[in-house]
């Protein structure tokens, strides 16, 4: 896919320490060179070359995938894991999508239950929002943090920017353990402008078949538009690392979104040089006394 593929995904990376203004950033695709018909086209050889890629990440059972998708609602995450994830094979793929944290989540630190969903070798999985909504929704609505219960954090006036700062920090540590153990973490934030959030807001009320995914509370959020848009461009700036990095994809159209998320993965593929395991002169030998024995059974 990456040698076929006439996307390169890195123009879509924050770079390390990069302070992140959203509307320096794409939310559409604005080129000449694609369109959704030969998209839809790439990204089926890309379905293919991404699950060739995981059988082999599987057999090698080494290393393990995180991949992280955060985003404004209606900017299609659900759509992106449906359309590009279906390449993988359901063995060794988990699909996690974190929703308000319960009572008994909310008694152990905020990282908590996400350890608790991190692939183990050889699997890949996929974080539809994440251990980043600490740093989000939070930061829009400080009040929840009261919840956690954490020691000195009284009252909201308690969380100051040294607060959100040692946060970002905690996330960055808890990362680089990731990495340093084996799992590649990459994160995407789909970037949807307000006036396409509308547009599939009023799609969703209009058509029934989509009335399911409708929230008043969606609505509601939207009103905190420019503050999301400032924990956004926060928590981008200063957790996008040499070794987790963060795309910022345009997701007016979805698919070209799609499109860009999959010449991330697979170009991060490449880079690991993921292959099948190599056998030792022993288990060659193994493998000679196994037809052997396979060979002289009577039929």
């Amino acid at each position: 896919m990456g040698k076929e593929l006439i996307i390169d995904a890195e123009k879509f990376r924050v770079k390390p320490k990069e302070k992140v203004n959203l509307k320096e950033w794409d939310t559409d695709y604005e080129g000449e060179r694609l369109n959704k018909e030969l998209g839809t086209k790439l990204l089926s050889v890309g379905r293919k070359e991404l699950s060739e890629v995981q059988e082999k990440l599987y057999a090698q059972n080494r290393y393990s995938i995180l991949i992280i998708l955060q985003a404004m609602d209606a900017a299609g995450k659900d759509s992106a894991i449906k359309h590009i994830m279906s390449g993988f094979s359901p063995i060794g793929v988990n699909v996690h999508s974190f929703k308000t944290p319960s009572t008994r989540e909310l008694d152990h630190h905020y990282l908590w239950r996400h350890y608790l969903a991190l692939p183990p070798r050889g699997e890949v999985a996929i974080h539809n929002r994440s251990h980043y909504e600490n740093v989000l929704v939070t930061r829009v609505h400080p009040e929840y943090i009261l919840k956690e219960r954490i020691p000195g954090i009284n009252t909201v006036d308690d969380i100051d920017a040294k607060f959100w700062k040692r946060r970002m920090k905690q996330i960055n540590h808890f990362e680089k353990t990731l990495v340093m153990n084996g799992t590649i973490v990459l994160k995407f934030f789909l970037h949807v402008s307000r006036k396409e959030q509308k547009k599939r807001f009023l799609e969703r009320i209009d058509d029934t078949e989509k009335n399911w995914k409708f929230s008043t509370a969606d609505v509601h959020e939207r009103q905190y538009w420019d503050d999301y848009q400032h924990a956004y461009e926060q928590a981008l700036g200063a957790t996008s690392t040499k070794y987790s990095p963060w795309f910022i994809v345009p997701a007016d159209d979805k698919w070209y979104s799609r499109l860009v998320i999959a010449a991330a993965i697979s170009q991060q593929f490449e880079k690991m040089h993921i292959v099948y395991p190599v056998l030792t002169e022993a288990e060659k030998q193994e493998l000679v006394k196994g037809k052997d024995l396979l060979m002289g059974e009577e039929s």
